[in-house]
């Protein structure tokens, strides 16, 4: 899958960055996420496509912005693993769908619902989009590091593909549908709604690579707010949680556990 040739989108090739990657959405947090590496620097910036490069313990890094929703996302994973990368967790936000899931927690994807569009033209969507089990424990163990004094939920999400059909879908013509899923995903437990782990996950599983997603809660879209008096942060926890369960992933690869 390694392609020598500068990929359309991404604008990047064999050689510019390493084989694991964080995947925010905006652009706008690169910089922020790339100032945590060793050496962090912009090397291509083309459409949503904005990547910088780095290190981590002496292993090349680099985070790459997806845009917003699975289309964009699947462009992005393809072509990045085009140009050698292997190992895939998406940081971003969420809004909780459980009163117990409250702002500025972090969201760790087990598994997604396939309520979005792309997925569907990989693998019919009987096929479950799931995180790797590998990218998926060393999530978990991060999240119980010293320093990570948030809160941290571990199971399913739902991904969308149209935010205000989420958002606003009394005013939609599909909204009996809309609400009637909404319903019964919250019943039986789905923690957080956000737009790209599905996209991901299962291009996981299609390209054979590792994937993982940490969430923060940007606010609570059941009763509408977060714990009393609470503010969202912004996605800080999520990063110091993919941060983090890199490293781990990168001593375990080093020590010749994949």
């Amino acid at each position: 899958m390694v392609d020598e040739k500068v990929q359309y989108h991404v604008a990047l090739k064999k050689g510019d960055i390493g084989r694991y990657a964080l995947l925010p959405g905006d652009p706008g947090r690169c910089g922020p996420i790339a100032a945590r590496f060793d050496n962090g620097r912009m090397i291509a910036s083309h459409r949503e496509y904005v990547t910088y490069t780095g290190t981590l313990d002496g292993e090349p890094v680099c985070v790459t912005s997806t845009g917003i929703g699975g289309a964009s996302t699947a462009i992005a994973v393809e072509e990045l693993v085009r140009c050698g990368v292997d190992t895939f967790i998406r940081v971003g936000t969420c809004g909780g769908m459980q009163p117990s899931v409250a702002v500025n927690d972090v969201v760790i994807a087990q598994a997604a619902i396939r309520f979005d569009g792309t997925s569907k033209e990989y693998i019919p969507v009987e096929f479950p989009a799931v995180a790797d089990y590998g990218a998926l424990r060393a999530l978990d163990q991060a999240s119980r590091l010293p320093g990570h004094n948030h809160n941290t939920h571990i199971g399913v999400v739902q991904c969308k593909d149209s935010f205000y059909g989420q958002h606003e879908p009394e005013r939609m013509p599909a909204r009996d549908m809309l609400l009637d899923k909404w319903r019964a995903w919250i019943q039986a437990g789905c923690l957080a709604s956000e737009m790209e782990s599905a996209t991901l996950f299962i291009l996981g599983s299609v390209l054979k690579v590792r994937t993982g997603a940490a969430l923060v809660v940007a606010g609570n879209q059941v009763n509408r707010k977060g714990l009393p008096g609470a503010e969202f942060l912004g996605p800080e926890p999520a990063i110091q949680t993919a941060i983090d369960a890199l490293r781990i992933l990168i001593r375990e690869d080093k020590n010749g556990r994949r």
